[in-house]
């Protein structure tokens, strides 16, 4: 199922969801200690091998982490060969001072902002559909 690629129909109907928890982001050398089903995102660099788990996780595991996030689902099946979606958002957060680390999935995109944050961004994330 091929997922949609029109701007306007994806920004009237991405309806934004926030996720329960907060969520940090880890650099580990090797995720084999860490049990696969508690990675929420993982993305090899040559420095290190970048996750993404729940923050209450990484305080178990000892992981150190800088930034404390809320995560935010578009639900709308959105296409790895959208154009302008991720500009359109990003750039609504951003004039309002919201930083935003983005991961496009196969599905969906998953916004993660400072946890701080969370309600104005869903705020603003929520007008597109008006």
């Amino acid at each position: 199922m091929a997922g949609e690629t029109d701007l306007n129909k994806l920004l009237g109907s991405m309806k934004p969801k926030l996720n329960f928890g907060d969520y940090v982001f880890c650099v580990v050398e090797d995720i084999a200690k860490i049990n696969q089903a508690d990675i929420i995102s993982t993305f090899r660099e040559k420095e290190g091998i970048t996750i993404i788990i729940s923050k209450e996780l990484a305080d178990q595991l000892k992981l150190q982490y800088t930034f404390t996030a809320a995560w935010i689902t578009l639900t709308i099946h959105s296409s790895l060969e959208a154009v302008g979606l991720t500009a359109a958002f990003a750039t609504a957060l951003a004039s309002e001072g919201i930083s935003c680390n983005v991961v496009a999935a196969f599905y969906h995109d998953h916004i993660f902002i400072n946890k701080t944050e969370a309600e104005r961004a869903m705020e603003i994330l929520n007008k597109f559909s008006k």
